[in-house]
């Protein structure tokens, strides 16, 4: 039996559940604890406990418990913070493990050589790091025309060694001949198969299918940059250099003569 009569189209509802947001309880983070008063700032927290530091400078420990602490007046549950990631990349461009916090080496008397400024940017652009670690300068030459002349004037030696990269090292190629030249233990000299370091970087790493063949007579960078319209060679290049982001982005020859070069120089003579 009804003691009432009701409008069924009356709907009653129950106020709606406030939400307790979960806030990280980051270092210096000011709360409140709400059962006790004490106020302070985060100064250490685990997945269970989190310590808070007052204005007086002491220290009191409070479980995790939900809704627990005020901020700025609105309960919230505290929970631990995610895990940093260390700083920097794991890997460098190279593929080597990465040192963080390197200062300054002094620079090793070996050095390695390159044929001209392209070929330095781009080894610098991958190894880098590896070379700053080992403290190992990479010079460019202007082409290894005179190499021989310049190994001589170098003066290599057990604790001073000389690496010399050279573009288009193939049988029967002028650069074969020059190279042939050169006879030291102290010098070691590896290239790869291409006309130019810019053939070293990958076609898919610079959006092209492939390389454009160039005509006999034309300057090779030229006659590339004219193909794939890409305005004047400096333009070209700054396009190449763009599109290497690591090792990845290298044709294999080219890796394996550079890391050859590092391992020769940085060697115990």
């Amino acid at each position: 039996m009804r003691s009432r009569s009701y409008d069924p189209s009356v709907v009653t509802a129950r106020p709606p559940r406030r939400v307790v947001e979960t806030v990280p309880a980051e270092s210096g983070l000011v709360v409140e604890e709400a059962s006790t008063g004490w106020c302070g700032a985060v100064v250490e927290c685990d997945r269970a406990r989190v310590s808070l530091e007052d204005r007086h400078g002491r220290v009191r420990v409070f479980p995790l418990e939900p809704g627990a602490f005020l901020l700025e007046g609105v309960p919230v549950t505290l929970v631990r913070p995610a895990a940093t990631p260390p700083a920097g990349p794991t890997r460098t461009a190279s593929g080597s493990v990465a040192v963080h916090g390197l200062r300054a080496q002094v620079a090793r008397a070996s050095r390695i050589w390159v044929e001209g400024t392209h070929d330095a940017e781009l080894v610098e652009r991958v190894w880098g790091h590896d070379l700053r670690v080992e403290g190992v300068v990479v010079e460019p030459l202007d082409g290894v025309d005179d190499l021989a002349a310049a190994v001589r004037a170098f003066g290599p030696g057990p604790s001073r060694r000389l690496g010399v990269l050279v573009d288009h090292l193939v049988a029967g190629s002028k650069e074969s001949r020059i190279v042939a030249a050169v006879d030291s233990p102290h010098v070691l000299v590896t290239g790869h198969p291409y006309v130019d370091v810019w053939q070293a970087v990958k076609p898919a790493a610079v959006g092209i299918a492939a390389w454009p063949v160039v005509p006999k007579g034309t300057p090779w960078k030229e006659g590339v940059c004219a193909a794939l319209g890409w305005g004047q060679t400096w333009e070209g290049w700054k396009r190449v250099l763009a599109g290497v982001d690591s090792y990845a982005d290298l044709e294999v020859p080219v890796l394996r003569s550079v890391e050859m070069l590092i391992d020769f120089v940085t060697e115990a003579g």
